[in-house]
Order: structure tokens, then C-alpha cells, then sequence
């Protein structure tokens, strides 16, 4: 068992500008080692990364843990190249570490590929690394990171930090210079008119108020008696609303129960998938190790799936969109954490030729959701 000190450098291709990197980044490692795979062995092991970076220049927090066997932290530092888009992260102090008598600390320097699915980040590549007693080489492997919300431990303080930086920034109130009037403009408009004589004056004249005698036929002639009302409704009225049919009557909407999993935990959006087809196919996985996750699946927040675990074969969801009913929302809800928290799927939408990818994750406060937009081709 080995603490792994992460030293980073992710090769950023094909972007457009600088890539901010700040955020939480969590995913997995797994060494190349032949023995273990012909052994059968899951030597997989968690991780997460806390970035916060501030021009070319950054610090950052790992964490790498593998059950309750294994766990580790160090602080780190990095710099970003803008130019060439790569990036460098520097493992620079071990501050916490568990593991079993005999393991030795291992630091490790990963390449890694930015992409990006729709609103997900990811990183992936490879990784080297270094024992920190001898020098002597720890292996290498292949590492996975999503970029993510919330922390599977608790953000660090220079991340909340930044996060207030962001808010306090968004919502300064932008200064308005005014406008500064055009003098010549208001002298003109203010010049007074050279007769000041009441408006009319020249043409009004006094006299007697003219009477005015109403036309044959206007609504002033006659009595001022008002008429009696027609007691007889025309031949063209409505029938009373009782002689109405009952199709044509409003019935009363039947409410929705939230289900008390969906309402007492929070409820974190992660995707919204347009599809162009009526019938959407849901196929879910354990995302990694089949390590006893079991999930249940709410559907518009119906039960749809009630407390299966996920391994490698699908649990496999219809959902039905047309134009009635052109958004449908998947909320995935983590009834235990398995073995390795947190409780991680593999969500494979298809959709007609459409297929779509996504990783879930869900805790014991907090439930993934999906939604499904139907997008009627023109």
C-alpha cells in the first residue's frame, strides 16, 4: 500500500484560451501491474484534486484513499504555460496520511488530456511515480478525473475563499458615468417663446355656452327612463354550465408526492440531454469497482427502480418523451456507498442514432439528476 503524492502535469490540447483549472477534480488511478491483473487483484485507488488557480500560478490539495485501508493528503503548487496549454502540479507537503505498517510513500507525475462532454470536464492520461524513501521507481498507470461540485471531504479554505471572490465580483454593481448634457441643446430648448400669451388666447373669444341639441335617433333623445330588460335570452346563449357534459367539465389536478428521499436530500442537476426521438433507452453500471453500490431510480418522482446494486450488467430504464411531456427528469438516489464511497455509476443514454455518456455520482445528502428534452426534428 502506497501513499501516492501527486505531481501533476496535464498537457491541455486543442482549447481555445487559458483553461481555469479551479474547482474539484475527483476520478481514479490504477497501476499497470502484470501480477495484479493476472491475479485478479483491484488495486484502484481514489482521488481527488482541489485546484485553485490564479493567473499562471496555482495551489492545490490531493487526496488519494482506497477503502478504509488507505488514505493520504498533501498540499501542492502549480503553474499553468499559457501559450502551450500545459500545466504542472507539485506535490510539496505530506499534512495527513493512513496506511499499513511496511507501505512506503510514492509521489507520481500524471499527463493528462482535457476534454469536455457537453457542461462535464474531464481529465484523463497516464501517470509515473517516484518512491520518496529511495527514489526507487513505483510504477505506472492510467488515472481518470471529472471535474465536480462538491467535495467527497469538505472544500479547503482557499477554495471557499475564491468562491466568495466569484460571488462578491458577480454581483458588484457596475458604475454608470452620466451623461453630460449638451449645452447648446438645452439652451435652446429653454429659450422662453417671444409671445407669452396663453396658448389660444389669439382666437378664443368669451360668449355663451353653445348648447348642443342631440340627433334623431342618439341615445340622449327620449325619455330618461331606463327600458326594461329583455327577460328572454336569445336564441344563440349558452346552456347553463349544469347541462354541460362531463368531459367538458374541469376536473381537479391531482397533486404530485415528493417522495421524502427526494425532498430531504439535495438534488444536484449534472445533466440535461436534448434528444430528437420519443424513446429513450437508460442503461446504468458500476462505474469502476463492482464494490456493492446499490441505487434506487425515481422517474418524474416515481419509483422506477427501487434499491438494486450496480454492477456490470445494465439496469435498464424506457422513458417515453412526446409533445405533451417533452422534459422527463431521471433523479438517481444513493441508498448506500458501497465499499468505496461514494456510490458512482456509469449512465449510456440511447437515443435513435444518438448515445450519450456520462458518470454519476450520488451521496447520502445528495441525489443526481438528469433531465431528457425532446427536440421534435423540423
Amino acid at each position: 500500500m502506497r501513499l501516492l503524492i501527486t505531481v501533476i502535469g496535464v498537457l491541455l490540447s486543442g482549447l481555445a484560451g487559458a483553461q481555469d483549472l479551479t474547482g474539484i477534480w475527483r476520478g481514479q488511478f490504477q497501476q499497470n501491474n502484470r501480477v495484479t491483473q493476472l491475479l485478479n487483484i483491484d488495486d484502484r485507488y481514489k482521488m481527488e484534486v482541489q485546484i485553485d488557480q490564479r493567473g499562471k500560478t496555482y495551489k492545490a490539495v490531493t487526496y488519494s484513499y482506497k477503502t478504509t485501508e488507505f488514505y493520504g493528503k498533501a498540499t501542492a503548487k502549480g503553474t499553468v504555460n499559457e501559450s502551450t496549454q500545459k500545466v504542472v502540479l507539485e506535490e510539496i507537503k505530506i499534512v495527513d496520511v493512513r496506511m499499513r505498517m511496511g507501505s512506503d510513500a510514492c509521489i507520481m507525475t500524471c499527463f493528462l488530456q482535457y476534454s469536455r462532454n457537453g457542461d462535464e470536464e474531464f481529465l484523463e492520461g497516464r501517470y509515473t511515480s517516484m518512491n520518496t524513501r529511495d527514489s526507487a521507481d513505483c510504477g505506472k498507470g492510467t488515472i481518470f478525473l471529472r471535474k465536480v461540485v462538491e467535495s467527497d471531504f469538505y472544500k479547503e479554505p482557499f477554495l471557499v475563499q475564491r468562491e466568495k471572490e466569484k460571488a462578491a465580483e458577480k454581483n458588484k454593481p457596475t458604475k454608470i458615468t452620466p451623461k453630460q448634457p449638451d449645452t447648446a441643446a438645452v439652451a435652446k430648448t429653454t429659450k422662453p417663446p417671444a409671445n407669452n400669451k396663453p396658448v389660444g388666447s389669439s382666437t378664443a373669444k368669451p360668449g355663451k355656452p353653445v348648447a348642443t341639441t342631440p340627433k334623431p335617433g342618439s341615445a340622449n333623445q327620449g325619455s330618461p327612463k331606463t327600458a326594461p330588460a329583455n327577460t328572454n335570452p336569445p336564441e344563440s346563449a349558452p346552456p347553463p354550465v349544469a347541462n354541460l357534459p362531463e368531459v367538458e367539465k374541469h376536473k381537479p389536478a391531482i397533486p404530485v408526492v415528493v417522495p421524502p428521499v427526494l425532498k430531504d436530500r439535495d438534488n444536484e442537476l449534472v445533466k440535461v440531454f436534448k434528444v430528437n426521438t420519443r424513446t429513450v433507452t437508460v442503461s446504468l453500471y458500476d462505474n469502476g469497482t463492482i464494490d456493492k453500490d446499490t441505487v434506487s431510480v425515481y422517474l418524474n418522482k416515481k419509483l422506477v427502480v427501487s434499491k438494486q446494486m450496480l454492477s456490470l450488467s445494465p439496469i435498464i430504464i424506457n422513458v417515453e418523451l412526446d409533445d405533451d411531456n417533452a422534459t422527463q427528469e431521471l433523479v438517481m438516489v444513493a441508498e448506500n456507498l458501497g465499499e468505496i464511497p461514494p456510490n458512482t455509476s456509469l449512465m449510456i443514454v440511447k437515443a435513435g442514432s444518438q448515445q450519450f455518456e456520462v458518470r454519476i455520482t450520488s451521496t447520502e445528502q445528495k441525489n443526481a439528476v438528469v433531465l431528457f428534452k425532446y427536440d421534435k426534428p423540423k
